[in-house]
């Protein structure tokens, strides 16, 4: 799960349809953006801005030994781990894919393999020459040494973590309405599986440090211990959206991380830094520490170019094609100015613009209300427990009425056989100094936007049939 830094709160009026910005080229608003200009702004922001760091920020000990910023993927980047002593890790994206830097071997992937739900989460073997991919549906893939100790044949929600027990004998995963499963050595010790979770799913979980228990961690920030996992401490009510825990080696201490790069710790654990101070804030979805419990690294997902793992053939594939050629900071600079209209909040004149560059003929509009109601008379609204197909526009927030209700918008740009879906988002960060981003953000279930993203779904909107 990711945290995007939205912004896309509308300068223009409610209503107002918006045009070229005074000075502007007016021909510029009926082509594509340029994607050249996009590559250029996002190369020079590798060197300097919000991507100089490669996706992975190291803390403490933990050291940076590169990543796959540069160089365009298949899929986004959704876990990581670290090798045994440290000195290297692994990044897996959605569709299986492994990239490995510093002493971190690749040992194999899955992504050739045609996967029915995206892989979320991953772990290192204890002796870093292996390890295991997940999927949400429960699907568990093992490389090098990492044994393979079964599946569940069937979940009844999607899989959000994975813990190894100790010396790699055995495993535990649990699901986002925190059922558990155990295999090998690894003994159940209880879950919240017949719990109210009162709508706050299950996020992460964590073995203890002698394999005799486990945490399971809500989106809300609540950690349950079993068996002999101590109970360290929950953040408060109000905290932004929780995405993952790593644990201190000795089993007494644990981090949690929010989506927004804010790190707390808990027993003797200690605090080496977060990432909540760039604004906006980049979308974190990672912890992973180090060996010796004195430096961890975040990920960063949004610093990647990324692609589709498999690109469906469908009427809306040249919207999407247009959306994902804008990958990359806004080349107009900060203040909001960008391509796709005037220099103001942009995410509705992005998706807009998407819509547009395909042959629909939409107005471009600020404001993300606005474009529900225009896709309510001119299109086809969908509830948001609807199935969208690629193309089709997200509308995140609770409804059309205001900016607080409805504060940012995307296209969909690709739906896995589970129901998981990617999107392409304009006005997103990271960036400071005022730059904000076209990025591709997911998999993500859209029931579970909220813990994904910091706000739910209400709508989806597919483009009117072609004249």
């Amino acid at each position: 799960m990711v945290l995007l830094a939205w912004s896309c709160v509308p300068a223009a009026p409610a209503g107002a349809a918006t045009g070229p910005a005074p000075g502007r080229a007016p021909a510029a608003r009926a082509q594509a953006a340029p994607a050249g200009a996009a590559t250029s702004a996002l190369r020079a922001e590798r060197v300097a801005g919000p991507y100089h760091d490669g996706g992975v920020l190291a803390y403490g000990s933990a050291r940076f030994y590169g990543s796959p910023v540069g160089r365009p993927l298949r899929s986004p980047v959704v876990a990581m781990a670290a090798t045994a002593d440290g000195a290297g890790y692994w990044l897996a994206t959605a569709d299986g894919g492994v990239h490995g830097f510093g002493d971190a071997r690749v040992f194999g992937e899955a992504d050739g393999r045609p996967l029915a739900s995206p892989v979320v989460t991953m772990a290192a073997a204890p002796d870093g020459a292996g390890y295991w991919l997940v999927s949400a549906d429960g699907a568990v893939y093992s490389f090098g040494d990492a044994r393979y100790f079964g599946a569940p044949a069937h979940v009844p929600s999607p899989v959000v973590g994975f813990a190894p027990y100790p010396g790699g004998l055995g495993y535990w995963m649990v699901t986002s309405h925190g059922a558990v499963y155990s295999f090998g050595a690894a003994r159940y010790h209880g879950s919240l599986g017949a719990t109210d979770l009162h709508n706050i799913p299950v996020v992460a979980m964590a073995s203890s440090a002698d394999g005799g228990g486990y945490w399971l961690v809500q989106g809300g920030g609540e950690v349950r211990a079993y068996g002999d996992a101590p109970s360290l401490g929950s953040l408060p009510r109000g905290q932004p959206p929780v995405d993952a825990i790593a644990v201190t080696p000795g089993g007494r201490g644990y981090w949690l991380l929010c989506g927004n790069g804010e790190v707390f710790s808990f027993g003797d654990a200690r605090y080496h830094g977060g990432d909540q101070a760039a604004r906006p804030l980049p979308g974190t979805s990672a912890i992973v520490a180090g060996p010796g419990g004195d430096g961890y690294w975040l990920l960063v997902r949004s610093a990647f170019e990324v692609g589709l793992a498999a690109p469906a053939r469908s009427e809306g594939e040249g919207i999407v094609a247009a959306a994902l050629s804008q990958q990359g900071p806004s080349p107009e600079g900060g203040r909001y100015c960008n391509p796709y209209g005037p220099c103001e909040e942009w995410c509705a004149l992005f998706a807009t613009w998407a819509w547009e560059s395909a042959g629909v003929r939409v107005p471009r509009m600020a404001f993300v209300g606005d474009v529900y109601r225009w896709a309510r008379a001119h299109a086809r609204v969908m509830g948001r427990s609807a199935r969208p197909a690629p193309g089709d526009l997200v509308f995140y927030g609770t409804g059309p009425a205001s900016a607080r209700t409805s504060p940012h918008m995307g296209v969909v740009a690709q739906v896995w056989p589970d129901g998981e879906v990617d999107t392409v988002e304009g006005d997103a960060g990271p960036g400071p100094g005022g730059w904000t981003a076209v990025l591709v953000n997911g998999p993500f279930l859209p029931s579970q936007s909220f813990f994904a993203n910091g706000e739910p779904i209400y709508a989806f909107a597919a483009p009117p049939p072609a004249a």
